[in-house]
């Protein structure tokens, strides 16, 4: 059980793309972005509060 080389991960890397698309992906990867930034920001929002 050593670690993926590579050429596993590119493997894994086509068969997600094969089955979801770009342009979900990209959609999935905004909306987790935008969800990162909304998490931060209410961190940083509690903190000035205190």
């Amino acid at each position: 059980m050593g670690s993926f080389s590579i050429w596993h991960w590119l493997l894994v890397l086509v068969i997600v793309v094969l089955i979801f698309g770009t342009s979900k992906l990209k959609t999935l990867g905004q909306d987790l972005g935008e969800a990162i930034k909304n998490f931060k920001k209410s961190i940083n929002n509690d903190k000035d509060e205190k």
